[in-house]
């Protein structure tokens, strides 16, 4: 299993806690993404799910 695809049950805290990459990754998105992705924090186990998340409500910027 990839790191991306390690799987950590606690949600979105233990990925960012367990994860210095995922934590530098949202941190860097934008606060109202990040806020989305909070209310949703029991849904993000994995690095890939952060990514395509955040990718996902980005997109609706362009």
């Amino acid at each position: 299993m990839s790191k991306k695809e390690q799987r950590y049950p606690g949600g979105l805290g233990e990925l960012l806690s367990a994860d210095m990459r995922a934590k530098e990754y949202f941190m860097s998105l934008p606060d109202y993404v990040q806020g989305m992705i909070q209310q949703r924090a029991d849904n993000v186990q994995t690095c890939a799910q952060l990514e395509n998340y955040a990718e996902n409500l980005l997109a609706g910027d362009d």
